[in-house]
């Protein structure tokens, strides 16, 4: 598998697109110092892999982006891809299935970094897999830097063994047996925990099962509950419904009662005006007969008047008929004249007895009909007064009833 060419966009002071053509055999880069000749492996070294900012001369990873000059702007991202030759079909299955393979690492300010591969997302370690079976690598000898040889030279046998492997192609062998082991290890750990966790899992298996029996308990107290709920209800309910049903036949009957007593109060009422209605005249019958009694009175005290005067008079007569008993002529046609007046007097006086007689039964009669009335009045509005008594505690049965049906 070989390098073809770099492509770089945005990446340190490449911020331009850039190609770099790698041809077979050798190619060389030439030019003074600062012109980005170091770029340019920095590039190969971090598409293929590199974490380490110090590696790529910067204090963070966001440092290879283009930072800007005072003449242009800085730029939101880098990238850098490399094109392989895997003719040979020499890469991974899964990585590159064709005759190149496009491998493109690309950063974006305070996003991270993304790799692609033919232009499907990958992680950071099957890109060191790729490049790893290839003999190369981001940390690969085979990237020599400024100094490089002499520190091989005095490097420890260890470090030379990493030379000589990847050298022989095992490198990807070694980058595999890596990750398998830690897979062991992992393994190892995680059937060191299974023992607890069994443990751990028994415990909670017997305490489900106590849950699970309690459940089960529950659910039967619960119907069975759920069915004396049922019946209570249904009890209750049948009981309202016969309360409700009584309630309804005394309202029914309340309502009779309170109309029959309506129909009676209006009868009455109708009978009070009627009463009252009589009233007036009997008023006036009892103010006339009290004007007669007072006018039959008035001639009485004047009948009485005349009585007393007669009396004066006739004590009169006989004091002259006792002066001039001489004269018996004259005292004969006076005691004539004097019988004459007396049967006058009490002709006049039995007139006066009578009219008399007249005037109290006048006014018997007229308090007669005064006292009836008032007391047909008195009963009237005893009786009105009774009906609405009875027809206001109907009324509050029936309320009563309503809203012991209600609760």
């Amino acid at each position: 598998m070989q390098f073809d060419r770099l492509r770089l966009t945005g990446f340190k002071s490449f911020v331009e697109p850039a190609e770099l053509g790698i041809a077979p055999g050798l190619t060389g880069v030439v030019g003074p110092n600062g012109c980005g000749k170091s770029n340019l492996l920095e590039a190969l070294r971090w598409v293929m892999g590199e974490s380490r900012p110090t590696a790529m001369r910067g204090g963070g990873m966001e440092d290879v982006i283009f930072a800007g000059t005072d003449g242009r702007a800085p730029r939101p991202f880098a990238e850098v891809a490399l094109h392989l030759d895997n003719g040979a079909r020499t890469a991974p299955a899964g990585l590159g299935a064709g005759d190149q393979i496009e491998v493109v690492r690309r950063i974006t300010r305070d996003a991270g970094s993304a790799y692609r591969v033919d232009g499907r997302e990958v992680r950071a370690r099957d890109v060191a897999l790729l490049f790893a079976d290839a003999a190369t690598g981001a940390h690969s000898p085979a990237l020599v830097r400024q100094g490089q040889i002499g520190e091989l030279i005095a490097a420890r046998p260890r470090a030379r063994r990493r030379v000589l492997e990847e050298a022989a192609g095992i490198g990807g062998l070694h980058q595999r047996r890596h990750e398998a082991e830690l897979r062991l290890r992992a393994a190892e750990g995680n059937l060191s925990r299974l023992d607890d966790v069994i443990g751990a899992l028994a415990a909670q298996v017997a305490a489900l099962d106590r849950q699970a029996r309690a459940a089960a308990r529950y659910r039967e107290v619960s119907a069975t509950l759920r069915e004396a709920e049922g019946a209570l209800l249904w009890r209750r309910w049948r009981d309202a419904a016969d309360a409700s049903e009584a309630a309804e036949g005394a309202l029914r009957e309340a309502l009779d009662l309170a109309g029959r007593a309506e129909a009676g109060a209006a009868a009455r009422r109708t009978a009070r005006a009627a009463a009252e209605g009589a009233l007036p005249a009997l008023r006036e019958a009892g103010a006339a007969s009290e004007a007669a009694l007072r006018r039959l009175e008035a001639e009485a005290e004047g009948m009485e008047a005349r009585a007393a005067e007669a009396a004066r008079a006739a004590e009169a007569a006989e004091g002259a008929l006792a002066q001039i008993a001489g004269d018996e002529a004259r005292e004969a046609a006076l005691a004539g004249d004097a019988r004459e007046s007396a049967g006058r007097l009490e002709a006049e006086a039995a007139g006066l007895e009578a009219a008399e007689a007249r005037r109290a039964d006048a006014e018997a009669a007229a308090r007669g009909r005064a006292e009836a009335a008032a007391a047909a009045q008195e009963a009237a509005e005893a009786e009105d007064a009774a009906a609405a008594g009875a027809a206001a505690g109907r009324v509050a049965r029936i309320e009563a009833a309503a809203r012991t049906d209600e609760a």
